[in-house]
């Protein structure tokens, strides 16, 4: 599984890093960044969860 972020979208407010600070992080910016590429099957329903919370939609998984 993967998951991308609409950085146009995207306002930095953290509740993804909240969720599964494994996979997602925040720069000094308040930039988010995809800390991982593919993930990984034990941090699956942890971003799921998050992808689900996001409060812009930015964030999505394919397979």
């Amino acid at each position: 599984m993967k998951v991308t972020v609409d950085y146009l979208v995207c306002e930095a407010n953290g509740v993804c890093v909240g969720l599964a600070p494994d996979v997602f992080d925040l720069d000094d910016e308040d930039n988010l960044t995809v800390l991982v590429e593919d993930v990984p099957p034990a941090q699956e329903a942890k971003v799921r969860h998050a992808v689900r919370s996001c409060p812009k939609a930015a964030l999505t998984l394919s397979e």
